[in-house]
């Protein structure tokens, strides 16, 4: 009996994918739910990438299952990173992807990037610095989004459960009469 027929010592299918993964070699193809779980974003964000960035082409397969190679995989990495971590706006990394190329991506991932554009980054109203003076670049955080509960009150609608209140109420203790005399008999 093979350690799948064997449900006692079959692995959980979870930790058999990871190590699945965890064998794959550095030059191996990775499907899009691989890439999306080592970059930490949802698939349909690294297929919007796709539409937005030309460089981002992985190889297609029957039914369109996407493989992406390793260079796929650092040029999505670097995206990333521009994106969530430099705070820079899908149009400035294009800038970037379009003036410099993926070399260029690396250079302001690394903050080697000779200028830097303020322009490419999520920022309030733009303010030319002094002359002598150079601010660096800092990406804005959003918020985490909150949820609020809206509590309406309705008077007539409060009245109205009062009145079904009263008479599920009377309801009851009648009931409670029909039983009580029931159970005398």
């Amino acid at each position: 009996m093979s350690i799948e027929e064997n449900p006692e010592t079959a692995p959980d299918t979870q930790e058999a994918d990871d190590e699945i993964r965890g064998r794959k070699g550095p030059l191996a193809f990775r499907t899009i739910s691989e890439v999306a779980d080592e970059l930490k974003v949802p698939q349909h964000v690294l297929r919007f990438w796709e539409t937005r960035f030309e460089q981002v082409r992985p190889l297609k397969r029957g039914g369109g299952r996407r493989y992406y190679r390793p260079e796929d995989v650092d040029l999505l990495r670097q995206i990333a990173t521009l994106l969530y971590v430099k705070g820079y706006t899908i149009k400035g990394v294009q800038r970037v992807l379009r003036e410099k190329g993926p070399e260029g991506l690396e250079e302001e991932v690394s903050g080697k990037a000779t200028e830097a554009s303020v322009s490419d980054t999520v920022s309030g109203p733009e303010v030319p610095p002094p002359q002598d003076e150079v601010l660096p670049v800092t990406p804005v955080v959003q918020p985490e989004p909150q949820i609020v509960t809206v509590t309406v009150r309705d008077e007539q609608l409060e009245s109205e459960h009062d009145r079904m209140r009263k008479s599920l109420e009377d309801i009851l203790h009648r009931l409670a009469e029909v039983k009580a005399s029931l159970t005398v008999d």
